[in-house]
């Protein structure tokens, strides 16, 4: 496909991922004193699969780790899932510098600090603002630098021992289902992914190897989690070979990590309510959560 027909195609994708208006949560519940420790709560619209509580869908959302892009964007999606059965908790998290210039990805150590605790706490804040959630039955996902850090999260327990972040067991989750993730450090940094924004998250040149172990899914394996990823072929934004690096890097590991790869797909139609890839993505969601 020529250069600017495949432009033209991800301008129209990211466009109609973005015309959705914004979708309140049933729920909003704090998880710091920060303005962006928040989660958002979706109550499940529909009853989907067998009787009693909801699986709880954990979202990520993605924007490069970058302060313009928060979880507004993907509210439209949350509310998808809940259409689709699901309980939903919406997580925000630090992004940009913190002077909050919109040019620079991530907060180092923030924006892995807020992830964390989030997730920790979400048990027991879902029991208080979404008692129709199972939380035993978690599944996280997210998209791009969500993706990322949903992949992360799940890893936390094979982190190097001196990471904060270090736990000393698995997660209690069903799975990951990360959508166009930037998964490998090495490869969306040869690739000059959103602009560098994986070596930015890491606080630059001079920090990306020293801090790479504590943060780069593709070096953080195996986890012992269910995970799949999700990939559109056309993505200009996180190109199909990122995803394909991580999932080798987990076979080399001993791990088999599905990759479902759509054709003609590029990087919003995965969290674009109007597009068949979103269904997929649900689809994917289910096989783990039920």
């Amino acid at each position: 496909m020529p250069d600017d027909v495949a432009a033209a195609r991800a301008a129209a994708e990211e466009e109609s991922a973005f015309s959705h208006p914004p979708v309140d949560p049933d729920a909003t519940a704090a998880y710091g004193d920060h303005p962006d420790q928040v989660i958002d709560f979706y109550a499940p619209r529909v009853q989907a699969g067998p009787g009693g509580p909801a699986p709880l869908v954990a979202v990520l959302h993605g924007g490069a780790w970058r302060a313009p892009y928060d979880r507004r964007h993907v509210s439209p999606f949350a509310d998808f899932l809940a259409r689709r059965g699901f309980a939903v908790a919406s997580v925000e998290y630090r992004r940009g510098d913190a002077k909050g210039d919109a040019a620079v990805a991530g907060r180092w150590p923030e924006t892995f600090d807020d992830v964390a605790v989030a997730l920790d706490a979400l048990p027991g804040l879902v029991r208080e603002a979404l008692p129709q959630a199972d939380p035993r039955r978690l599944v996280l996902t997210g998209h791009s630098a969500g993706g990322h850090l949903a992949l992360w999260a799940a890893a936390r327990h094979v982190l190097p021992a001196d990471a904060p972040w270090h736990t000393g067991g698995p997660p209690a989750l069903r799975g990951v289902v990360a959508l166009a993730p930037i998964a490998d450090f090495a490869v969306a940094e040869k690739l000059d992914v959103c602009g560098g924004a994986a070596r930015q998250l890491l606080g630059g040149h001079e920090a990306f190897a020293e801090r790479q172990p504590y943060a780069d899914p593709a070096l953080l394996l195996p986890t012992g989690i269910a995970t799949t990823l999700v990939q559109g072929r056309a993505d200009l934004d996180v190109p199909q070979a990122v995803a394909e690096s991580y999932a080798d890097a987990a076979a080399k590991a001993g791990e088999m990590v599905g990759l479902t790869l759509l054709e003609d797909v590029g990087h919003f139609p995965l969290i674009d309510p109007a597009a068949d890839a979103c269904a997929v993505v649900a689809e994917e969601i289910a096989q783990l959560a039920w």
